[in-house]
């Protein structure tokens, strides 16, 4: 965890939002409809939404086929601007995505992350039948692992975390876990692929020695991934690189992701409660929440913070 790296600074008002810190964050959220503007017709007060939560240009293009995550000045609401912590939030209803009433709201909340890891899934251009490896399993590198599975990708897992490594067994989304503690990650991965090595890697550490270990996996033209956010620079085995002919490929976030994630959890592809590892009070989010992410992250996969408890 890197820190809110997207919050603007107190005197640096964001270019689109015009808002700086301190803001209300929550940008991975659920809620239900309390009221519609002029002109909104496909959304009707009481229907349950998840957001995608964006502070992009009105006049960006959204539409199939468009980078609109890529432009100029993007940020998240909950970041950039206020967020799903507050008691009611506004938001443009292109970001709006209706989901089905009987999809658990703190659930729903999840579909943001989940569709952090089917962009990375699109960009890896993975096929059924593949072989990925995740390097980490916090909450991304295990919503990625539902992705993938949902898409019939086999899925290698490398954790130090025993509760991480306890949730990826939890959730069946990994077919094998790998502790870089205990075995020589790269020999295994040799092994478990008959000596050719993984299809795809997707890192999702931000550490170093993670994504070294990823390329080395990797069988020559295989993609590596990068899907966290790093806050200082990495290096990468070049020579690897150009002797195996991989593609490393950058991530950021989502476009055009949410549709066929809402999809996944609706029709039974993807269950997403075995994610949530603590739900809370809204008076406990210091407490039980942010302290725990700061100095007890690896316990952890999701604190959901529910307002009706």
């Amino acid at each position: 965890m890197e820190g809110p790296i997207f919050i603007p600074p107190c005197g640096h008002p964001h270019p689109i939002s015009g808002e700086e810190a301190p803001v209300t964050m929550g940008h991975e959220f659920s809620g239900v409809v309390y009221a519609v503007g002029e002109g909104v017709d496909y959304i009707e007060v009481g229907q349950h939404v998840v957001v995608e939560p964006y502070i992009i240009r009105d006049y960006v293009d959204t539409g199939e086929g468009s980078n609109y995550h890529l432009s100029k000045d993007m940020n998240f609401i909950g970041l950039g601007g206020c967020g799903g912590l507050a008691e009611k939030i506004a938001v443009k209803h292109r970001w709006v995505h209706p989901i089905p009433n009987d999809i658990p709201l703190d659930q729903a909340a999840l579909i943001e992350p989940l569709s952090v890891g089917h962009h990375a899934y699109v960009r890896s251009g993975a096929k059924e039948g593949n072989v990925a490896l995740i390097g980490g399993a916090g909450s991304i590198g295990l919503l990625l692992a539902a992705i993938l599975k949902a898409k019939g990708i086999k899925a290698i897992i490398t954790e130090l975390s025993k509760a991480r490594k306890d949730k990826a067994k939890e959730a069946g989304v990994a077919d094998y876990i790998l502790d870089p503690s205990e075995v020589d990650v790269t020999e295994e991965v040799l092994k478990l692929t008959n000596g050719e090595g993984v299809d795809v890697a997707f890192e999702c550490t931000s550490v170093n020695k993670v994504l070294d270990t990823l390329v080395a996996s990797c069988k020559p033209t295989a993609k590596v991934v990068i899907v966290s956010i790093w806050s200082q620079p990495a290096t990468i085995n070049v020579h690897s690189v150009v002797m195996k002919e991989l593609d490393v490929h950058g991530t950021i976030a989502y476009c055009n992701d949410h549709a066929e994630t809402i999809k996944l959890v609706e029709e039974g592809q993807i269950n997403l409660e075995p994610f949530i590892t603590q739900r809370i009070k809204l008076d406990e989010l210091i407490s039980e929440g942010f302290e725990r992410l700061i100095h007890n992250n690896e316990s952890a996969v999701k604190i959901i913070v529910n307002p009706n408890l």
